[in-house]
Parts: structure tokens; sequence; C-alpha cells
């Protein structure tokens, strides 16, 4: 047993241990050079200086708002993940799992993802590794879900603004590509190919209309929430943009800030604020202003998760 374990040790730490640990290292230089390369684009265009003197003439409230909304949000999701779980979790618990994963998002990106954590701590309190996994994956598609949703059906409001920048196409096509994803993953279980997904079917299964249907109205309460806190920290800024065009572009915004191209989509999302709020008439800095605004408000609101961290540590 002993000479089992030290060949499986002596594996892991040979030529195969170090194409991965090279090939992660590959990986996080792309992304930091794909985030840092777009940052350094942005902020020439925009002017750095610029964009800190913007950022201080904030109107703080509608910062905090921002944060508050998206800690809203983020118990808001709790109600959606218990749908989902092995076994009925304290919401206080939920809670506390989910400003966590947050946390980690934000802080801590390329070194481990929030879902992973939360999957972690809900293994450690249920014992079911694979069913924990299945509904943070089953709480984060109905999150994109209604994200998709809520941008096709404020497209036509944002149309005229997208054609002019040539994006017109966007929206269509995005919804398009996820409603062919999502008949290809769940109809024809196309996941069955990659082991860690396999495991995750007999789950859905599981997963009742009335919870999907539950889950799917909550997600659209959250991502309202998100879109209204941009909106908030975009008037905190002065900016007289209507709301029902915070439901089309700030969805697109989510939608490229998650391609894992970058560090936490940093650069991306900076460069689709600029671009996408440029066609109201929103100057670079500006724009720019309010992606770093948007960033940090969610940076502030997943501090508790930190406390959260040392708390669980320490118990």
């Amino acid at each position: 047993m002993a000479a089992a374990t030290k060949d499986k040790n002596k594996k892991e730490k040979g030529p195969n241990g170090l194409y991965k640990a090279l090939k992660k290292a590959l990986i996080l230089t792309l992304k930091l050079a794909v985030s840092g390369g777009l940052l350094w684009f942005v902020l020439h265009k925009a002017g750095f200086q610029k964009v800190l003197e913007t950022i201080r003439g904030m109107d703080e409230w509608y910062f905090l708002a921002a944060a508050g909304l998206y800690i809203a949000g983020t118990f808001v999701s709790c109600f959606r993940w218990r749908l989902f779980l092995p076994a009925k979790l304290a919401l206080k618990k939920l809670f506390s799992l989910y400003m966590l994963g947050s946390f980690f998002n934000t802080f801590l990106p390329g070194m481990i993802g929030g879902d992973a954590v939360k999957g972690y701590y809900v293994y450690k309190e249920t014992g079911r590794m694979a069913e924990s996994m299945a509904s943070i994956f089953m709480d984060r598609y109905l999150g994109f879900t209604a994200l998709m949703l809520i941008a096709f059906v404020a497209y036509p409001v944002g149309f005229p603004y997208l054609k002019g920048k040539g994006l017109a196409w966007l929206i269509p096509v995005i919804f398009t590509a996820f409603i062919v994803m999502s008949l290809l993953f769940f109809k024809l279980r196309l996941g069955n190919r990659i082991r860690l997904l396999a495991d995750f079917y007999g789950h859905f299964g599981t997963y009742g209309k009335r919870a999907l249907f539950k889950g799917l109205i909550i997600s659209l309460v959250v991502q309202s929430l998100s879109n209204i806190s941009v909106y908030a920290l975009a008037r905190g800024f002065g900016l007289d943009v209507s709301l029902p065009l915070f439901f089309v572009f700030v969805p697109l915004i989510t939608t490229f800030s998650s391609i894992p191209l970058s560090i936490s989509g940093l650069g991306i999302r900076e460069a689709s604020f600029v671009l996408l709020f440029g066609s109201v008439g929103v100057a670079p800095q500006t724009a720019t202003a309010l992606s770093f605004a948007f960033f940090l408000s969610s940076a502030a609101g997943s501090l508790p998760g930190l406390y959260e961290y040392l708390k669980i540590r320490k118990s």
C-alpha cells in the first residue's frame, strides 16, 4: 500500500505534474497579458488622471447603495441555491458560504474558484460531493438564463445604439447560441463526455419543474438588482442614462467578462463599458470610472466573505 502511494506521488511530481504546472502558469500568464493589455489601452484612451478625477467626484452614497444591492442580490441568491441542495441547510449558513465564494472570486481570481470553495464546504456539511456541485451548477445556469432573458426582452430598447456601433446582431446571436448549447447539454447530454459533468445528469433529473421555475424567477430578481446597482453608480457620477439601457448593456458586459480570457474579467469589463456606454454619449473616462466603481462596489460587498472564511477556519 505504501509502495503504491509512493509511486503515485512520483508520477504527480514527474513529467506529467511538471506539464500541468507549466500549463497553469502559461494560462495565468496569458490571462495577465490580456487583462494588462486591455487595461493599458482603455486607460490610455480615457486618460488615467481623468479617470481618477472622475472617481473622486463620485457621490459616495450611491457607491454604498450599489454595495448594499450586491449584498442583497447575494442574499436572494441563497433562496435559489437552496432549491437544488441535497440537504436543506439553514439560510444563514448558505449566505455565509455564498459570501465566502464571492470573496474568493473577487480577491483570489485564478487561484481557487469561489464555486469550488462553496462546493467543498457544502460537501463537508452534507457528505455528498456530486449533489453539492450539481446544485451549484444549476444555480449558475439559471442565473445566466435570467441574464439572457433580460437582455433579449430589453433588446429593442438598445437596438438603435447597438446598431450604431455595428453590434445589432450581438444579443440575438448570444441568445441563440445559449439555447443551442443548452439543448446540446441537457437533451443530447454532450456533458457525458466530460467526467465531472457526467455525474451531474442523474441529479438534474431530481429537480422538479416547480423548483426550476422558482429558481428562474429568483434569478430574474437577482440580475435586476445587479443592473440597478450599476444604474445607481451611474447616477453617482451624474450620468443621465435611462434605466432600461442598463438592462441591455450590463448583461452583455457580464457575459463578456465571464469569458475566461482574463483575470476576473479585468480589462474586458472596462473595454465593454467604454464601448457600450460610449454608444449613448458617455465619455471614455466616465465609462471607465463606472466600470471600476462597479468592480469596487462588488468587492466591498463581498468583503464580509473574508470574515466568514476566518470564522470557518477558526471553528
